[in-house]
């Protein structure tokens, strides 16, 4: 379950723990047709993406929404009582909206700070759904995070794994973010029968330099050491990835990026995941582009979650 953390400004989120405003659309309109075909033709989206959204939304309040029959989709008890508040939250939405006729009226440029390895594998492959929806908004990705402060404004909002605790922001977390230790599968076959696997004092290890030593990834590798040199060091992830891939040794990397390029885990849990964090400088949170690029982001994580977190 994920966590609504407060913003450093105090500023408070209203809405149930894991809750995506789309989700809302979702349930009203399973309640009206009582099938997911009907739902699906009504809001233009597939049955498999409205399923996903009903289960998410049951998740997130913790209630039974709907009972699966045969015939279609019938309302609980629970979800009986929650129409009223839905359809207050749908009138509030179509109130906030009528002053934009449609998505695509909303321009301007979004910068937007991320880690790399979220930006290339999870964001870039999405966005072209985005711009289909909203073609007047540009994105500019800043992946230096290191040099990036929401609070110089030099972001207008920001997916990252470090929590902010100062500035004017407001904040969310979307998920986790799943390490292991992963070799190459040559090196994991030589390690296999040179290695009595229990430890880590014969392997050759790639990790991260001086700069990124703070990393939870590098201190749990400089603990593996106990004082001998890595293989390698690097400043980046996709540079470790290729090493790793290389054969050059082993490296905490994220279980979906080692998984997708054929990497084999030799430890699973080493305790370094990261909570994966919205973080919005709040006097922007009712800008239109703002919001927009934030659900997007919202809805990449929640459909994403299980591959993010390797579980």
């Amino acid at each position: 379950m994920n966590d609504i953390d407060k913003p450093v400004s105090g500023f408070e989120k209203q809405m149930p723990h894991g809750w995506v405003w789309d989700d809302t659309r979702t349930f009203l309109a399973v309640a009206r047709h009582g099938t997911l075909s009907g739902a699906a033709a009504e809001l233009n989206l597939g049955i498999a993406t409205l399923s996903r959204r009903i289960e998410r939304l049951e998740h997130a309040l913790k209630l039974p929404l709907f009972v699966r029959q045969q015939s279609g989709y019938r309302l609980t008890e629970e979800g009986a009582g929650l129409i009223e508040k839905a359809e207050a939250l749908e009138a509030a939405a179509a109130a906030f909206s009528s002053g934009v006729s449609s998505a695509t009226q909303l321009s301007g440029r979004v910068r937007l700070a991320t880690a790399e390895n979220l930006a290339t594998a999870l964001i870039l492959p999405a966005l072209p759904q985005f711009y289909a929806q909203y073609p007047g908004i540009t994105l500019e990705l800043v992946t230096d995070i290191t040099t990036v402060n929401l609070h110089r404004r030099d972001a207008d909002l920001a997916l990252r794994m470090v929590k902010p605790e100062r500035g004017n922001v407001t904040l969310r977390r979307l998920g986790m973010l799943g390490f292991g230790l992963y070799a190459s599968p040559g090196y994991a076959e030589q390690r296999d029968s040179h290695h009595d696997g229990g430890d880590f004092d014969t392997d050759a290890f790639i990790t991260w330099g001086d700069t990124q030593a703070h990393l939870p990834a590098a201190q749990w590798v400089e603990r593996m050491l106990r004082g001998r040199e890595p293989a390698l060091t690097t400043t980046s992830l996709a540079t470790q990835l290729a090493a790793t891939k290389a054969g050059l040794g082993i490296a905490v990397l994220p279980h979906f990026l080692a998984r997708e390029a054929g990497l084999i885990c030799v430890a699973e849990d080493i305790g370094v995941d990261q909570p994966i964090y919205l973080v919005i400088q709040t006097d922007l949170t009712q800008s239109g582009r703002i919001r927009a690029v934030a659900d997007f982001l919202t809805e990449l994580v929640a459909n994403n979650r299980e591959r993010l977190s390797g579980r």
